[in-house]
């Protein structure tokens, strides 16, 4: 039994979500794994949130001089991995903060986990407030009600996904849309006219859609516009506001199904 124990990597890795509101969204468990890290990389939204890190533990690597001008964001995600995994070989306890959940819209943290599970490391994620969570709160969408769609705007056109306009959909990342690096911030009306034309087979153009940023300090407000939806393609949006398109469609019954579930009912009191 000792010879397994000495055998065994020492070395683990945990990727925590800070959520999106400075301090008041980080959970005892996410703190507790930042405390207790050899080593602590960050991939946060901006200085302010790894200052704030920094006060939790002495040694806070950053994760953003990884991106670079025109450089594919996949490149840079895969240099994560092999930095953070660099540490975990090398016996260390190390820490992986992300902004948000770390499981959203998030490569690195997944392959990550991946790659130190098969290597014989352990590796958990910790969820952490994401900007869905926020969305539902402020905007007041129970997502039980009429359903919530959720697609990452470029995957909507590069995939033939199909939308559900009688319920919400929430479509992520407008302002990046058809952008393959971090460096290009906000594409040209081309690509979000083609988004439009998409939209448009679902959509009628005066819809009114809602463009929303949650809050990311406490003393701010949660940023809400609404506009028409032929308005998009020129709106100023940035990297980190949804587009949220409200039911268009009312629900239709599905009597089929309603039918037999009144059979079996029916069976049930006989």
């Amino acid at each position: 039994m000792n010879s397994i124990t000495a055998e065994t990597p020492r070395g683990s890795i945990a990727c925590v979500g800070v959520g999106m509101t400075l301090g008041s969204h980080l959970t005892p468990l996410a703190r507790s794994h930042i405390q207790q890290a050899d080593v602590v990389f960050a991939a946060v939204s901006d200085n302010v949130v790894e200052m704030w890190l920094e006060r939790m533990h002495p040694d806070v690597r950053s994760l953003q001089p990884y991106y670079g001008e025109g450089k594919p964001r996949m490149v840079t995600y895969r240099e994560w991995v092999e930095v953070m995994m660099t540490e975990v070989r090398a016996g260390k306890r190390v820490c992986a903060v992300f902004y948000g959940h770390p499981g959203i819209f998030a490569w690195s943290p997944h392959k990550v986990i991946e790659v130190a599970r098969a290597e014989g490391f352990a590796a958990r994620m910790e969820p952490g407030i994401s900007a869905e969570d926020c969305l539902y709160a402020d905007l007041g969408i129970d997502p039980g009600k009429f359903g919530c769609q959720h697609l990452e705007a470029s995957q909507l056109l590069y995939y033939d996904h199909e939308i559900d306009p009688t319920g919400y959909v929430v479509l992520w990342q407008v302002g990046m849309v058809g952008n393959r690096s971090i460096a290009r911030d906000g594409h040209g009306g081309g690509h979000r006219e083609l988004l439009l034309e998409r939209l448009t087979q679902d959509y009628p153009l005066d819809l009114e859609v809602t463009i929303y940023r949650c809050a990311t300090l406490p003393i701010e407000q949660p940023r809400i516009r609404r506009l028409t939806l032929q308005e998009l393609p020129h709106a100023e949006i940035s990297a980190e506001e949804t587009v949220v398109f409200p039911p268009a469609k009312p629900l239709k019954r599905n009597r089929r199904f309603i039918e037999r579930l009144a059979a079996l009912d029916n069976e049930q009191v006989a």
